[in-house]
């Protein structure tokens, strides 16, 4: 604690010598409320220092650990400011960029410098067991079923469109992305492959201090700016940051071969075009946290983001039916589509946390309500022309507004039931409402105008309430391995309503048990091996149950499925970490992972499909099914050298062999081995001038209905610090050399296969400034000199 405020000092440095040595046997850190457990020290006598930037140093001399006294509590020390006010400190080191905890993996971005300038998404790609494609959908452990949360927070941001939320995030406006692939009890059931937490950038110095990052490339802008202010026990936080992706043409050429088995016919269905899109958004919040008599933590925030996408194309058509007996041209139709889209989001997220520590160790409460409230409107359109007359022959506008709100209120317990056992135990409410509307008009070719199409309107209410209590234990087993072992018990029940669903499936629940087991063995100081197994679940949302039928593409329709039952899966891992100090660190992990009613999108060919009034012709409609089930084994390799005191090389494999039956379809079983490989070198010319090399492989992967193909990505960055570092100015550029990476995928089903063609644009050449202003204060305490501040303990 401070000695004049009584603040908790976090990240204070404890460092643990034996008497007669002069380098650290073990140690840690404080964390935000100045606690620390420094474990597994052999018996002997010790000498205990801490350390914390502006304080003097306190130390605490021959601390016995022996059989009869194996627990030392050191009780609250309270550390004294250095006399005087220092202008500025600044905090050199490397820091590590990925740290492998016994839960989660994290990733700290700061000093990636390919990083910078870009967003969410290019941070991702460096992180073991993410997978990132080329439209910037994540998977994260060969999954794509992810709960992504900001700040430990869930947001209904996350709820529309992810890939726009992740482009939208300046990479500068990013502290760290932590990965839990197999979450605990105490954790959300929600998200096959596991969590994904975006950690905002938040200073808790004394002082006023912040941050200003701008990014100009020839493919995105980007933006952000933090300022924090602290005075003792109270601080203050706001930021404001937001990214546009510029207008791209994106060249598209799309092949369908069908039989018609009735009438034994083949239709042939081309279309070769472009379409223009872009990206923007904006995120602004401000927070603060106060610490009221040393165990009591209040904090707070409200935060704002608006978001979307726009669009347009041009598609021209040709469709070629032909008798299969004769081969004869049966119909040749050419024609041209007009298309546009646009998406608009805005939301507001605000969260009250409250924390209570205890005189008992370990004992802590925790207190939160999480609200978000969003809005969102979507418009598409597409205008069919025959050629070569050029007359209007089909076409659709389509609105659809709607408002999506989430509240949670959560209770965590933790108590130490004996020395070594502790107890965690909880609950949690969750609301979600949503009301969404589609207005659609169709064109009436006989009157050649626009009327509303009651067969493609229509609303939904969803409502979804779930009931959460969990229970779980820490322990060791003698000296041969830690444990946390817990259960997580879930209620939820959905209430539904869609106007336009034949069959309403009105009101259900289901509950589930979610159990979760996590073994460590500490080899030695600097390695060790866990085991882990979780259950998971992940609920069909409003966007997959909703049965809304998208005729903007009548050849290419899209539509929910209200059956849709939710997925379960099931997780086991094991993992080996090790320390290598300076020179760097190793890690393996080795996962088996099934899926039993495994959640895809899935296409069904129609010759001829009737939706009211109108009948389409020749139309794949996609959709969401239950394809059965699917089992993935694979590893996570990662490795992080430091070959010189200038140059580091980190390196991940990921791989994995997936096997999915298709109980949908019989004999469309798939098969397929799915991997990614990426680099990173980084160099430092001198202490302020450096550059790093980033590249990235994902191999081609099969899912039930097609394969989607491999790509490459890379960039190299170059920074020189300025302005006694508290600048810099970054150069990066991304593939460089190739302005688009081309995508083949083939699907296939009964009765179709398709070939389709994206030349997505890809290259980037860009520049990042930053600075960082204020200084970290520290004032020279009035302090009684005669009160004896850390009194030995009892």
């Amino acid at each position: 604690m401070d000695s004049s405020s009584g603040r908790p000092l976090d990240y204070a440095t404890i460092s643990v010598f034996l008497a007669s040595n002069k380098r650290p046997v073990n140690g840690n850190t404080t964390d935000s409320l100045g606690r620390f457990v420094v474990k597994d020290l052999k018996n002997g006598s010790f000498k205990v220092v801490i350390e914390y930037i502006g304080y003097k140093s306190y130390t605490i001399n021959n601390l016995l650990i022996s059989e009869q006294n194996l627990a030392v509590n050191l009780k609250t020390i309270f550390l004294v400011k250095k006399a005087g006010l220092l202008k500025a400190v600044t905090v050199n080191g490397p820091g590590k960029i990925i740290e492998n905890k016994i839960d989660k993996i994290v990733f700290n971005t700061e000093n990636d410098l390919t990083s910078q300038g870009g967003v969410a998404t290019d941070i991702l790609k460096k992180v073991p067991q993410v997978s990132v494609d080329v439209d910037g959908n994540v998977e994260l452990g060969g999954s794509s079923s992810i709960r992504f949360l900001i700040d430990g927070k869930p947001s209904s941001i996350f709820g529309n469109n992810i890939t726009d939320v992740l482009e939208s995030i300046p990479a500068s406006q990013i502290k760290s992305i932590e990965v839990v692939t197999n979450p605990g009890a105490k954790y959300d059931a929600q998200g096959l492959g596991g969590i994904i937490n975006i950690i905002l950038k938040k200073n808790t110095a004394e002082g006023v201090n912040g941050n200003l990052s701008l990014t100009g490339s020839t493919r995105q802008e980007n933006g952000s700016f933090n300022f924090n202010a602290r005075k003792n026990n109270f601080g203050v936080n706001a930021y404001v940051s937001g990214g546009l992706r510029l207008n791209a043409n994106t060249p598209n050429t799309y092949d369908r071969v069908s039989k018609n088995s009735s009438n034994g016919t083949t239709d042939v269905l081309q279309q070769d075009g472009s379409s223009r899109f872009n990206r923007h958004g904006i995120e602004t919040g401000i927070g603060f946290d106060w610490t009221y008599r040393q165990k009591n933590n209040f904090s707070a925030s409200l935060n704002y983001n608006s978001l979307g996408h726009t669009g347009n194309g041009l598609i021209n058509q040709t469709q070629v039916t032909s008798d299969d007996a004769t081969g004869n041209i049966i119909e040749d139709i050419a024609a041209i589509n007009n298309t546009g889209s646009s998406f608009m989001f805005h939301n507001v997220d605000a969260s009250l946390d409250y924390k209570r520590t205890f005189n008992k160790e370990d004992r802590e409460l925790e207190v939160s309500v999480t609200s978000s409230s969003g809005h969102n409107f979507a418009r598409a359109n597409n205008d069919q022309n025959l050629l070569p007359a050029d007359s209007l022959i089909y076409g659709t506008n389509s609105y659809n507004p709607g408002t999506e709100n989430e509240t949670e209120i959560n209770i965590d317990y933790t108590e130490p039931l004996s020395k070594n056992l502790i107890l965690g135990s909880g609950g949690k409410i969750s609301f979600n409402d949503i009301n969404s509307n589609s207005d659609v008009l169709s064109f009436q070719p006989a009157v050649k105008t626009y009327f509303f199409d009651s067969s493609l309107s229509g609303n939904v209410e969803y409502h979804q309430k779930v009931y959460a209590a969990y229970c779980e234990l820490s322990f060791p087993v003698g000296r041969l391995f830690d444990v946390k072992i817990g259960g997580r018990y879930e209620r939820t029940n959905i209430s539904t309503f869609y106007s336009d669903a034949l069959q309403q499936p009105g009101s259900s629940g289901y509950n589930t048990f979610v159990p979760s087991l996590f073994l460590m063995k500490k080899l030695n100081d600097d390695e060790n091996l866990k085991f882990s197994y979780s259950k998971r679940i992940e609920r069909p949302d409003y966007r997959d149950l909703n049965p809304f039928i998208n005729t903007s593409d009548p050849k290419n329709i899209t539509t929910g499925n209200i059956f849709l039952t939710p997925e379960i899966g099931n997780r086991y891992e094991i993992g080996y970490n090790k320390d290598l100090g300076k020179n760097g660190s190793f890690s393996i992990t080795i996962f088996y992972r099934t899926s039993n009613h495994d959640i895809q999108d899935y296409i069904i060919y129609y010759p001829s499909l009737k939706i009211g009034d109108s009948t389409y012709t020749n139309v794949a409609v996609s959709t969401r099914e239950n394809i059965g089930l699917e089992r993935n084994v694979g590893l996570s390799l990662f490795t992080n050298v430091n070959l010189t005191s200038k140059l580091n090389v980190r390196t991940n494999v990921f791989a994995f062999y997936r096997h999915t039956i298709n109980l949908i379809d019989s004999g469309y079983n798939s098969n397929s081995f799915n991997y990614r490989l990426n680099m990173n070198v980084s160099y430092r010319f001198t202490p302020d001038f450096a550059g790093e090399f980033f590249g990235n492989f994902n191999s081609a992967r099969n899912e039930a209905q097609g394969r989607y193909p491999s790509f490459i990505n890379y960039s190299v960055a170059l920074r020189k610090q300025i302005w006694q570092k508290k600048g810099s100015i970054a150069l990066t550029a991304v593939n460089p050399f190739n302005e688009y990476i081309n995508r083949q995928t083939s699907l296939f089903g009964p009765g179709f296969t398709v070939s389709n063609l994206q030349r997505i644009p890809y290259r980037s050449i860009g520049i990042n400034f930053t600075w960082k202003f204020g200084n970290l204060q520290f004032k020279k305490p009035k302090v009684d000199e005669s009160i004896n501040l850390n009194p030995p303990s009892e």
